[in-house]
């Protein structure tokens, strides 16, 4: 995930070495484009502090809370509820100025860019081909591939995304940051695997080709049509980065570098159905159907991760935990997470490095759906 050989072999990625000194300074080691701070920044109100529950249940055994975020190198740990920050805390490399990276967060941003662009008629239609406005894929999966499909994981694109092989597609993705290499290319190369819109297979390219389409629609680089449509309305506090490759194309799919603060407030805008104080930054509806697993591909245990079923739902570049509690989040490998409780009022950002991600391809590693259960035990405590 660096612009040159040395970066790549300090950051080791799925290799057990612990990554929290390096997800926090992911900008000062990478080509990046920056985000400025908004003119008019949000300051969440303080609300009164509420202490964290000493333990969560997953599969019906009680874990205890403090060990799995000593586990996962939790850096930061933000819990809002009704927009007021009840709990803040900071451990190893993180902070509250410490912009760290997102992984796959960022495609919940992305998604929400898309939405705005439709608002704004420069997309006409989540049913149109993604080429139509991203012409350097003509010939690749995503030719004639709706928008839609690319918004739910389901383009058809061949893809691996197992992160302890080196020959996966996600790997071969993450090397266009080197120093000669090109989303572009890699994005043009990409093969069909299966039907459009039939099977929701986890595919980091698909948001690669949203960051595409926003281009392409807006005529504006992905850097600056957030800066205008999000990073400065939504009152950004610290600056941003957006990951870049060679010539300066955005990692749309996990290169966005923030603070704990400022992600949470991609989850109180959707929280609030897309409004922010007043403002309706993102169309209601689109925010609706984002957090709509629609089609029996993308219900629960029909998502595709790497070499297994994976049992949340997704809609548009959300994931939606199985259960029917009404509850989002926006995921990233070692632990990233931005979730969404609206029927507490709740918004919890997990910033993490946990050192056994990607070393494997089981849930005891990897921890994605115990931290789901955990987040969701706060959020329940934060309530009572």
């Amino acid at each position: 995930m660096s612009t040159d050989q040395t970066a790549i072999e300090k950051t080791a990625l799925f290799s057990g070495v612990p990554q929290y000194e390096n997800f926090s300074q992911m900008q000062h080691i990478n080509a990046v484009k920056a985000m400025a701070p908004s003119e008019k920044p949000f300051e969440f109100p303080d609300g009164a502090r509420v202490e964290l529950p000493t333990t969560y249940e997953v599969n019906g055994e009680t874990r205890n809370l403090h060990a799995l975020l000593g586990a996962t190198h939790t850096s930061a740990l933000l819990v809002l509820k009704q927009g007021e920050v009840r709990f803040e805390q900071y451990w190893l490399s993180g902070g509250r100025e410490v912009q760290w990276i997102s992984m796959s967060v960022a495609k919940s941003f992305v998604s929400a860019l898309v939405g705005i662009a439709l608002s704004e008629g420069l997309i006409r239609s989540i049913e149109d081909p993604i080429n139509n406005y991203a012409p350097e894929l003509d010939g690749s999966a995503y030719e004639g591939v709706r928008i839609k499909d690319v918004l739910q994981m389901s383009s058809g694109a061949r893809w691996n995304e197992d992160y302890s092989d080196s020959e996966s597609e996600i790997f071969r993705l993450s090397e266009a940051t080197s120093a000669t290499g090109s989303f572009a290319n890699f994005m043009a190369s990409m093969p069909r695997e299966t039907e459009p819109g039939t099977r929701c297979m986890y595919n980091s390219a698909d948001t690669q080709a949203l960051g595409m389409l926003i281009a392409g629609a807006t005529g504006s680089s992905l850097t600056e049509y957030m800066q205008a449509k999000l990073y400065g309305p939504l009152g950004m506090e610290s600056p941003g980065y957006w990951v870049t490759d060679s010539v300066g194309c955005e990692m749309a799919y996990a290169g966005l570098l923030m603070t704990a603060r400022d992600f949470a407030k991609l989850g109180e805008l959707y929280r609030n159905h897309g409004n922010w104080q007043g403002q309706q930054l993102v169309p209601a509806a689109y925010v609706e159907s984002s957090l709509q697993a629609d089609g029996s591909h993308v219900q629960p245990g029909g998502p595709i991760v790497g070499d297994h079923a994976f049992g949340p739902g997704y809609g548009y570049q959300w994931w939606l935990p199985a259960g029917d509690l009404g509850d989002y989040s926006a995921i990233g490998v070692y632990n990233q997470y931005i979730y969404v409780d609206p029927s507490r009022d709740t918004v919890i950002v997990k910033l993490s490095a946990n050192p056994a991600y990607g070393t494997t391809t089981r849930e005891e590693d990897n921890k994605d759906l115990e931290n789901l259960s955990a987040l969701r035990a706060i959020s329940q405590h934060c309530a009572s």
